[in-house]
C-alpha cells in the first residue's frame, strides 16, 4: 500500500491551507475544495468526451432530460412532452423562466442547436439522428422532433448521463462546427466558469449561477432540482496522489475525486471521511486490435477470455473485495437494466490457460511479437496491462509491453498498426446500453480503437434501438451480447466500485457516479 509522504506533502498542504484562507477572507466562506480526477485541459464536453471535460459540463450546463437514482429519466429543462400515436413525432415544451447565465432567456431554437452539435459527436447521438427526419422550434418554448424511421429509447438518448452528455448551449455557441472547440462558456446549469481565476495544471473556479432556475422537486441522481448551497467551488489538481492524501486527510480539501483504491483502506479507517460509490460501478476493458494478426481472427479474441480471472485483475489493482463486483459476465454491466448472461457459458469456467494456447494456435498464431501498450498510469489500466502481460506469457505467446504514460497511450492507440493489446475502463452509466456504449460498435472504420466490423453486430445495435417495446429489446440485447461472445470486440476484466471520499462536515453529497457540487451544504 502506498502511503502519504508528510515531509513531501507539508508545503503543498500549507500553500492550500493559504488559499482557503484567503478564500475565507474574501467572502468565499462557503467554498467548497475538491481534488479532480486530472487537470481540466478541455472545456467543451460536446467535442471531448473526457471524463474530466463532462464533470466541467455538468457544472455550467443542463440537461433537457436527466437520470434519476433509480435510471428512470425525468425532465429537466422540459416541462413537459407528449408523443403521437405512431411514436414518430415528439413534441417538448420548454420549463417557463430559464435564463443563460449571461441573463438572456434560453430558448427552443438554443436546443435544436445543441441536440443537432452532439448528435454529430457522440456515438448515441449518431444512432439518433440516423432515425431523425426533421428537428425544429415552433416557437420559443417549444420543440419537435420528427422520426423518419423507428426509434425506440429516444428519451433515453436526451437523458444520457456520461459522455457525452447533452447539454445544452445557445445557439450562437451551438452553431459552432462539431469538431471545433467553442470558445464561449455560457450556460444555463448551476454554477458559472471563472475563466479569468482558471489556472491550468493547478485550479479550477465556478461560483453559483444567480440566473439559475432549479426544478422543484428533490435532488434524485442527475435529475431534480440542482439547489447550490455554497458561493464557490475550486477544482484543486494535485498530481501527486500521496500529495493529495495528506492535503485531503488534513482537511484542506472537502473532496477527493478518484483517490487510488490502494488508499481505499486508510480512507475507510478515518471518522472524519466518508466513502461515496456510484451503486452501478465501473468496467474494465481488454481491448484487441481488431486488424493485427493474430487478432483479426475471432479465435484469437476468444483465446482473450481465457486469459482472465477477474479477480486477480481487481486484486492487482488494489481494489478490497468490498469494492470489487462479483464476477461479471454481462457486456452492458451486472445489476444494469440490459444485464445478460447470452453466450457466455462457454467462458463460465474462467481462466484455462491451456484452452487459451489451443484457440491461439488455431487461429495462426506462431510466436510473432504482440504488442501490449502498458501505461504507468493510471492504477487500473497499468495494473490490468501487467497482469495480461503475464498471462500472455504463460500461453506461450512472444510479449513485447512496450511502456509509456497514459497520453502517449491515447496516442499510439489511435495508429491502426503498431500494436494488438490496450486496456481500460468506463463508468456504467457509459456500458449499460448497446445505444450508448462506444465500444459496442462493430462499424468497421467508424468503431472507436480496434475497430471491430462485423455486419450482424451492427444489425442487432439497429434493431435495439429502432425497437420501443422493453420486453422485445430485452430478447435483442440476449441476441446481442451472444453475438459480442462470437466477435470479442473487448474482454471484460472486472466490475468495480472505485469510491468518491468526502469529508464528513458536508451533508448532501449524490452519489450519482459524477462529481456533482449541487445539493452540498458545508458546515
Amino acid at each position: 500500500m502506498r502511503l502519504p509522504l508528510p515531509f513531501r506533502a507539508r508545503p503543498l498542504a500549507a500553500a492550500f491551507f493559504s488559499l482557503a484562507a484567503l478564500a475565507a477572507q474574501a467572502g468565499f466562506a462557503s467554498t467548497l475544495h475538491m481534488i479532480p480526477q486530472g487537470d481540466l485541459k478541455i472545456l467543451d464536453p460536446i467535442q471531448n468526451p473526457s471524463y474530466i471535460t463532462r464533470n466541467h459540463g455538468y457544472m455550467i450546463y443542463d440537461t433537457l432530460f436527466a437520470q434519476n437514482a433509480k435510471g428512470i429519466i425525468k425532465p429537466q429543462m422540459v416541462d413537459s412532452w407528449k408523443v403521437s400515436a405512431d411514436k414518430k413525432t415528439w413534441s417538448f415544451k420548454l420549463r417557463d423562466g430559464l435564463k443563460w447565465s449571461d441573463g438572456t432567456p434560453v430558448t427552443a431554437a438554443d436546443c435544436v442547436a445543441s441536440l443537432k452539435r452532439w448528435g454529430a459527436r457522440d456515438v448515441s447521438g449518431r444512432l439518433l439522428f440516423a432515425a431523425v427526419g426533421e428537428i425544429k422550434a415552433s416557437d420559443a418554448a417549444n420543440f419537435t422532433i420528427v422520426l423518419k424511421s423507428a426509434f425506440g429509447p429516444v428519451l433515453e438518448m436526451l437523458g444520457k448521463p456520461s459522455s457525452n452528455v447533452p447539454f445544452m448551449m445557445p445557439e450562437r455557441i451551438a452553431a459552432t462546427d462539431p469538431n471545433e472547440q467553442i470558445k464561449d462558456t455560457v450556460g444555463s446549469g448551476p454554477f458559472i466558469f471563472k475563466r479569468d481565476e482558471w489556472v491550468p495544471g493547478s485550479k479550477v473556479v465556478y461560483i453559483k449561477n444567480p440566473n439559475y432556475v432549479p426544478r422543484k422537486e428533490p435532488a434524485d441522481g442527475l435529475a431534480g432540482g440542482k439547489l447550490v448551497k455554497v458561493d464557490r467551488v475550486e477544482w484543486n489538481y494535485i498530481p501527486d496522489q500521496n500529495t493529495a492524501l495528506a492535503a485531503f486527510k488534513k482537511g484542506e480539501m472537502d473532496i477527493y475525486e478518484l483517490p487510488p483504491a490502494d488508499f481505499i483502506p486508510v480512507l475507510s479507517a478515518d471518522a472524519s471521511i466518508k466513502l461515496a460509490t456510484d451503486p452501478l460501478g465501473d468496467q474494465g476493458w481488454l481491448r484487441p486490435n481488431h486488424l493485427a494478426a493474430p487478432f483479426d481472427n475471432p479465435k484469437a479474441r476468444q483465446a482473450l477470455y481465457y486469459l482472465v480471472n477477474q479477480g486477480e485483475y481487481m486484486a492487482a489493482a488494489g481494489f478490497p473485495e468490498a469494492y470489487r463486483h462479483k464476477p461479471c459476465m454481462a457486456y452492458f454491466m451486472c445489476g444494469s437494466v440490459n444485464e445478460s448472461f447470452a453466450g457466455s457459458a462457454p467462458y463460465a469456467g474462467g481462466k484455462d490457460i491451456e484452452k487459451a494456447k489451443k484457440l491461439l494456435q488455431e487461429a495462426g498464431y506462431k510466436g510473432e511479437k504482440i504488442v501490449v501498450l502498458t501505461p504507468s498510469e493510471p492504477p487500473v489500466q497499468a495494473a490490468a496491462a501487467m497482469v495480461t502481460v503475464q498471462n500472455l506469457k504463460k500461453a506461450g505467446v512472444n510479449v513485447d509491453a512496450q511502456a509509456m504514460d497514459w497520453s502517449t497511450l491515447l496516442a499510439r492507440r489511435a495508429k491502426k498498426d503498431g500494436w494488438h493489446i490496450f486496456h481500460t475502463y468506463s463508468v456504467g452509466t457509459d456500458v449499460f446500453s448497446p445505444a450508448v456504449n462506444a465500444y459496442a460498435q462493430a462499424n468497421c472504420e467508424k468503431a472507436p480503437s480496434g475497430w471491430p466490423c462485423d455486419a450482424k453486430l451492427e444489425q442487432l445495435r439497429a434493431a435495439w434501438v429502432a425497437e420501443g417495446d422493453a420486453a422485445k429489446r430485452k430478447k435483442i440485447t440476449d441476441e446481442l451480447q451472444a453475438r459480442m461472445y462470437e466477435v470479442v470486440p473487448y474482454v471484460n476484466f472486472g466490475q468495480f466500485f472505485q469510491p468518491m471520499a468526502y469529508r464528513t462536515n458536508l451533508t448532501g453529497v449524490l452519489s450519482v457516479g459524477v462529481p456533482v457540487m449541487w445539493n452540498i451544504e458545508k458546515k
